[in-house]
């Protein structure tokens, strides 16, 4: 892989190959993080689902309680170091944290919420004062956090923000006016992360606590799912933020909030996770016990058809995520978060895999609404009543899709992220294009690929030629241009997503082949065969649009030919390899690995 100072440089996978021994799977967890699952797993079982109904009901008094009583196990002080009152943890412990209150519903959101964009931005970005002075109490939950980004007329166009502060003739305060919209944990928060341009112009961020004067909330949103959170929107009248309030510099509050916002992206995804495997225990024990015909509809085909691709799909999202989890770790554990320049140490940091964490969060959410819509339709009409659990977390997943960027705003961001990356000289990624060109006319089929996995490995090599082969002529084609051509970047993302998932699940199931054989991996394996054969068939689609698009007549018919020999491959029996997935998840009635 491509490194920079040890460190692997974030959307290099696209043109290198990467050894497993170098990702970090859920295989590789400590006993330590394991318990840390464990803990949050009995919190949500034990003091969290018994009072479910009344949390939906939106319960503001009961959800602090209980985000106080996570406070008390540690469960919301993981990422806050240690010498501010927190846990200091690992990345992958927690993600783990994350992904096992998946279960919680509403409940998880308002802790993701607090923990994470909420938070974090103090973490990575607060003076050493302003951490000293927060971060213990938010550690505990004794004070609960919100994140102010959103406003009636800016969404995906952050810095379109109307909110403005200024800094008061006396130099003590910045005067803040204007709105916000949609934010979570707004009924019960004592801090607010807020943005705002300063003068009007330079967009910079606020810690601004509750209970100052002209600062007021509007009514609970009625919303589709997710209702036991609190949504309100805020507004803001000439409220006094006090000079120390500042967060970060004055016009550098984009370095905040994109990088908060990728941190988010890939929190949201273990959110997905933890939720799919949900759908596919509840899904799987309801197909084992609902008869029609004199039959469990588990021993009908197409519904362990059903079982067995939310299974594969689960296994690829949290391939994804902990191998996420595992760089990030990588690069931020190195940081004093007492220096001065934490901050900017941070933001280089979580920057240089924020092309991952948009796929993380692309993938994982619409993977997560695909569980979810099959776990409805298991159910049948069951799955329609509000009385089964699957119809909320179908309800639930449909937000993950805006929640942090779009998931159209992230299929622009993916490939525009690498192209900035190619032009700074960080990734030889055109160098890679143009030798592609003369490799074109030589690539043969090759001999047969008949070992575990090579298959596979094949095809994740030629896909990556056939990104840079399509992704090559669009930027021939269209120059500076390309970032107008919304379809083709869209397409070059999906090329882009399908290797970063269908490699992920790869590398680790061949890590796990490495540790402990291939009897024991014998459900990966099949569960990695069968995603990376229909996922390159995925791919083969997506480019024959995109050259569709770009080109017509003789030079279309030359494209096609060469996509043609780029997609050579040989079919597996994904329908017998299905049933053998779907007898498993059955039998266990439960994800399985």
């Amino acid at each position: 892989m491509i490194q920079t100072s040890g460190k692997v440089v974030g959307g290099s996978f696209i043109i290198e190959d990467t050894d497993p021994s170098q990702i970090v799977t859920p295989e590789d967890f400590t006993e330590e993080q394991r318990m840390f699952a464990e803990t949050t797993r009995e919190f949500v079982e034990g003091e969290v689902l018994p009072q479910d109904e009344h949390i939906e009901k939106l319960d503001y008094e009961l959800t602090v309680k209980l985000m106080r009583k996570a406070g008390e196990l540690g469960l919301l002080s993981s990422d806050v170091p240690e010498e501010f009152g927190g846990l200091g943890l690992d990345k992958v412990s927690s993600t783990i944290i994350n992904e096992s209150l998946a279960k919680a519903s509403s409940f998880a959101l308002s802790i993701g919420a607090h923990v994470g964009i909420g938070t974090l931005p103090i973490v990575f970005f607060g003076t050493p004062e302003q951490k000293r002075k927060y971060l213990p109490e938010l550690a505990t939950g004794e004070k609960i956090a919100a994140y102010c980004l959103t406003e009636p007329t800016s969404g995906s166009d952050a810095l379109g923000a109307k909110t403005t502060a200024k800094l008061s003739d006396d130099g003590e305060h910045y005067i803040l006016n204007g709105s916000k919209l949609y934010i979570t944990n707004a009924g019960f928060a004592d801090l607010f992360i807020v943005y705002a341009k300063v003068d009007g112009k330079d967009f910079t961020a606020f810690i601004v606590e509750k209970g100052l004067e002209g600062f007021t909330l509007g009514p609970e949103e009625k919303k589709m799912g997710i209702k036991g959170s609190s949504t309100r929107p805020l507004f803001f009248e000439d409220v006094k933020v006090p000079v120390e309030n500042l967060l970060g510099e004055v016009g550098k509050g984009h370095l905040i909030a994109f990088n908060i916002l990728n941190i988010g992206r890939f929190k949201l995804g273990a959110g997905c996770v933890g939720a799919a495997k949900e759908a596919i225990e509840l899904s799987s024990s309801y197909a084992n016990k609902r008869t029609q015909f004199n039959t469990p509809i588990s021993k009908f085909p197409l519904i362990g058809k059903k079982l067995a691709e939310m299974n594969i799909s689960t296994y690829v999202m949290e391939s994804m995520i902990y191998r996420t989890a595992g760089l990030i770790d990588d690069i931020l554990k190195d940081i004093d978060h007492s220096s001065p320049d934490a901050g900017v140490h941070s933001a280089k940091g979580i920057s240089e895999y924020a092309l991952e964490c948009s796929i993380n969060k692309v993938f994982a959410s619409e993977g997560l609404d695909f569980v979810a819509d099959e776990g409805v339709q298991i159910h049948g009409g069951y799955g329609f009543i509000q009385e089964y659990k699957i119809e909320r977390i179908y309800r639930d997943s449909r937000i993950n899709r805006i929640f942090e960027g779009t998931n159209e705003i992230n299929r622009l961001l993916i490939p525009g992220t690498l192209l900035k990356k190619a032009m700074k000289g960080e990734l030889p990624l055109l160098q890679k294009a143009q030798a592609l060109q003369g490799e074109l006319m030589s690539i043969m089929s090759g001999l047969p690929l008949d070992g575990t996995l090579e298959q596979e490995s094949h095809l994740i090599g030629m896909a990556k030629k056939l990104f840079l082969f399509v992704g090559g002529l669009a930027v021939q084609k269209y120059g500076t241009a390309l970032e107008k051509e919304q379809e083709v970047l869209s397409s070059l993302a999906d090329l882009m997503i399908q290797v970063y998932a269908a490699e992920s699940a790869l590398l680790r199931t061949q890590k796990m082949i490495a540790k402990s054989g291939e009897a024991k991996a014998e459900n990966a394996v099949q569960m990695t065969q069968v995603y990376v054969h229909e996922a390159f068939g995925r791919m083969e689609d997506i480019a024959k649009e995109a050259l569709a698009y770009m080109e017509s007549g003789d030079t279309l018919r030359t494209q096609l030919s060469v996509l043609k020999k780029l997609t050579k491959s040989s079919p597996v029996n994904t329908v017998a390899i299905k049933r053998a997935i779907a007898a498993r998840v059955i039998s266990a009635e439960k994800y399985v690995v």
